[in-house]
């Protein structure tokens, strides 16, 4: 016999597989066969129909394409003898499934086979429609289904139950047909048929209110004497498992019991007795008891209120996690925190044991028992877990130091008692772990710090003892740089000292040591380092002898190959030599940041706003908290139509206000990149830092994608970003530029107003108080007619001197906007004098749109602080 033709055994084609040595001898065995298939069907051979499909099943095993055989299925479904339909069959539910197209021609077959006389063969017809039935198959063949469920043979109850679960999950619509049979297996003596009678019910219930209330009404008490018979039985050999009576059987009892009695307080009530009795009596000590246990703790859980038995269930899942078997103490941890919802006071009282599960040696079981913890925090255990949990890390594996330091700085930040203890607890994790921390972790740290103005020198003096034992944890390093650059007075001073510290001496020197030596630190990174640079500057303002030693080590970067290094080496060295005068105003203090804004910014709560609001002062002093501010786009919120939608991006709104020079014209295309992180920092120097009585302010240029929000600093001080180099921040009227501090970079020069030889525009009041008057002149070149040049002077009307005077003003995209630094920032009263500013206005739109422009102008009256905002419309139309 050709080894190869259809007449070959499934036996020997099988044995010719296992017997090929490479991969492409198998694939040639497979080809070689199913071509003697192909050719077989093609010959429609009767005798080997059903030996050659069996081969195709194999072979579709093996991966290998059997579409070709599908309709040799059909063919041996339609024989009358018992084998060639359980091929057939076989075949059928192997090859095919219920998105085939084949399969609605086997409908006919099937239902005939559904009312055959012999009853294995409506056996098969009942497997075949549970596995692959549709939902065109399941609405034609319901009716015979339903008719089955009553037959005399058991094993064809059972089948026509699991049939009829597929066919109520395919059409729901159908589940109300299946009620009243579904209920009357359940007084069935055959385990088999209870066991898919009950697993029917649950389904029904899932899919109909009906039959969940048709259950509860009739099912009930019979389902509650069932499984007490079942409890109390004794031995029966037959359904007998580790000693326990069909615990499959109870399991599934216990489901239907749980879906019955939620939400039901009567039901609950009669089913109370039966599952403590369930959960008191069964065995623990055997797999099949646990799995009993689990699912009688589960419908307590669920039914309706019983204070001693949800204590009991409680109970149940702390001795769970005291068993040997990980799975067991995992599924408990599971069940313990579904539970924390309902009886969180009984899940307390395990706290020991879930802390011990934190320390186990499966990573599953301590990352979910970590989950419980976190969950388990609250203001009166805060103090007790969080140390637990801070002893544990010591010891932890470091793969899983990442989660577990994420969940203790997320308690201690959110459970804090007080201010101190919350500065420890993070100190103790950034000693222990620092490497771990996340950067929020430790920006929020230092948010917290310049709120607790009366622990800076606690908080600076405990960061430098910390360093000192862990300096090579570089989170820690970060915070304790950044704090002894802020307030490395009061640590030489000993300022603020409480009376739980222990005596420290630190010269002015040791301060400087420990910036030096991290900042000379190869293992840190360019962050880092670039914050050292900065807490040198601000070192070399509050330690004046040790500036020229800061100096000196500033210098030695001056020709780092590190770019951002060697820029700031350059600028700060230009400040520390060259411009003392200015250098304490931009090294003061940074000012408090808003715990609640930080907060609802790291949660993604809380959009980016402006510092700065109705009647408040843009010109907090350094050290103030700020107030709540007023959302930039209240600046922009112009009634043209012209104006742009807030989105995402606050960069564009940020140039609008602050001018298009943000950054020099060669890298305006990069400035598309800017992120929102940038509106904060710029608006910031906008309101921060008070200026001397004979300065005005000028315009502020400053890269918005060069900004670099991770770091907290950044909110509020462009000179903490490691990513930015230190430009432009403010200017006062008479000194040298800004940019003189890059050591004779020009800035600038002023845009003069010149009329040229254009026609000429009459002026026009763009803003009017009752204390302030602003008029706007206009002139333009007539080779340049998209640009308007605008003088804007400023008088103030009132009988008050009006200081610490500011103009801000915001356009829409569609035009760009250039300040000249004004004239001066103090107003004399009764229109004595004015305030002169230049603007130059570029329409991209000209001859389309209109100019529109809103304007913000802050001064001070007596030391009170005024803000007063405007819309200008009236801007002739052929500017």
């Amino acid at each position: 016999m050709n080894p190869f033709s259809s007449g070959t055994r499934l036996r020997d084609m099988i044995r010719a597989i296992r017997a090929s040595k490479t991969a492409a001898e198998e694939r040639a065995v497979v080809r070689k066969e199913c071509a003697a298939i192909r050719a077989a069907i093609s010959d429609n051979d009767h005798d080997y129909r059903h030996r050659n499909l069996a081969k195709l099943m194999f072979i579709h095993m093996l991966g290998y394409p059997t579409h070709f055989g599908q309709m040799e299925c059909l063919k041996l479904i339609a024989s009358p003898g018992f084998p060639e339909k359980r091929i057939g069959y076989l075949g059928l539910m192997l090859l095919l499934d219920e998105r085939q197209e084949v399969l609605m021609l086997v409908t006919n077959s099937i239902k005939q086979d559904l009312n055959h006389t012999n009853q294995y063969i409506v056996g098969l017809a009942l497997c075949a429609l549970g596995n692959i039935g549709s939902a065109e198959m399941a609405r034609d063949l319901a009716p015979e289904v339903e008719r089955l469920l009553k037959f005399r043979d058991p094993n064809i109850r059972k089948k026509a139950a699991l049939c009829s679960i597929r066919i109520i999950k395919k059409v729901p619509d159908l589940a109300e047909n299946f009620i009243h049979a579904a209920a009357s297996l359940l007084s069935e003596k055959h385990h088999g048929v209870l066991i898919t009678g009950v697993q029917l019910c649950i389904d029904l219930c899932k899919i109909s209110t009906e039959a969940l209330e048709h259950f509860r009404k009739k099912c009930t008490d019979g389902l509650v004497k069932l499984m007490r018979d079942l409890a109390n039985s004794p031995y029966a050999p037959e359904y007998d498992v580790s000693g326990i009576t069909d615990p499959f059987l109870q399991i599934r009892l216990l489901r239907l019991l749980r879906s019955l009695g939620k939400d039901d307080a009567d039901a609950s009530d009669t089913m109370n007795d039966i599952l403590a009795q369930v959960a008191t009596k069964t065995e623990s000590n055997k797999n099949a008891g646990n799995a009993i246990l689990y699912e009688c703790v589960a419908a307590i859980m669920s039914v309706e209120d019983n204070g001693g038995l949800r204590v009991l269930a409680i109970n149940i899942l702390g001795r769970f996690l005291s068993n040997r078997d990980n799975n067991i103490r995992y599924v408990a941890l599971n069940m313990l925190m579904k539970a924390l919802a309902v009886d969180s006071q009984a899940v307390q009282r395990h706290r020991t044991t879930i802390l011990e599960c934190v320390k186990d040696s499966d990573p599953s079981i301590r990352k979910r028992a970590v989950e419980l913890v976190y969950l388990l925090v609250n203001e009166s255990n805060v103090k007790p877990m969080t140390k637990e949990l801070i002893e544990y890390l010591e010891a932890s594996d470091p793969e899983f130091r990442g989660d577990l330091t994420a969940k203790i700085c997320s308690i201690v930040e959110k459970f804090s008692p007080e201010k101190i203890w919350y500065i420890d607890q993070m100190l103790k994790v950034l000693s222990e772990a620092g490497n771990d921390v996340k950067d929020e972790a430790w920006h929020s740290l230092i948010v917290v710090i310049t709120n607790a103005s009366d622990l800076h020198g606690y908080a600076v003096r405990s960061l430098y003892r910390a360093v000192q034992a862990a300096g090579e944890q570089e989170t820690l390093v970060r915070v304790a740089i950044w704090c002894i650059g802020e307030y490395g007075d009061m640590l030489v001073n000993n300022a603020g000292r409480l009376d739980i510290e222990e005596p420290l001496t630190v010269t002015e020197s040791d301060a400087v040591d420990v910036v030096e030596t991290s900042f000379k630190s190869h293992s840190f990174d360019l962050t880092t380092r670039a914050m050292c640079l900065i807490a040198l500057l601000k070192l070399s303002s509050r330690f004046p002898s040790c500036s020229q030693r800061i100096n000196d080590i500033i210098v030695q970067y001056k020709g780092s190959f590190v770019l951002e290094l060697q820029q700031r080496a350059i600028e700060f060295n230009s400040i520390i030599g060259r411009h003392q005068n200015i250098r304490p105003s931009l090294v003061e203090r940074m000012p408090v940041l808003d715990e609640a804004t930080h907060s609802g910014r790291k949660a993604g709560s809380v959009p980016a706003v402006v510092s700065t609001s109705q009647g408040v002062s843009v010109n907090l002093p350094n050290g103030v908290a700020k107030p709540s501010a007023a959302p930039l786009v209240d600046l922009l919120d112009l009634s043209s139509d012209d104006v742009p939608a807030p989105s995402s991006s606050g960069g564009d709104f940020l140039q609008d206000l602050l001018g298009v020079d943000l950054v020099p014209m060669s890298s305006q295309s990069g400035t598309n990149q800017a992120q929102m992180s940038g509106t904060n920092v710029l608006l910031d120097l906008l309101s921060i830092g008070t200026p001397p009585a004979n300065s005005s302010p000028s315009t502020i240029q400053v890269s918005p994608s060069n900004v670099d929000t991770k770091s907290p600093v950044d909110l509020l001080d462009r000179l903490s970003s490691p990513s930015a180099p230190l430009v432009q921040v403010s200017t006062t009227a008479g000194s040298s530029p800004m940019l003189d501090l890059l050591n004779g970079f020009p800035s600038s020069s002023p845009i003069a107003v010149t009329e040229g030889n254009g026609p000429a525009y009459p002026s026009i009041v763009a803003f009017e108080s009752s204390s302030l008057k602003l008029t706007f002149n206009f002139s333009k070149k007539p080779e340049n007619p998209q640009t308007t040049l605008i003088e804007a002077s400023f008088t103030n009307k009132s009988g008050e001197v009006l200081t610490n005077f500011i103009f801000q003003a915001a356009v829409p995209k569609f035009l760009q906007l250039h300040l000249d630094p004004a004239s001066g920032n103090m107003l004399p009263a009764n229109s004595s004098g004015s305030i002169m500013q230049k603007l130059k206005l570029t329409n991209s739109q000209h001859g389309k749109k209109s100019l529109v422009m809103r304007i913000r102008i802050a001064y001070k009256v007596n030391n009170k602080d005024v803000l007063e905002e405007g819309q200008v419309n009236n801007f002739p139309r052929d500017l």
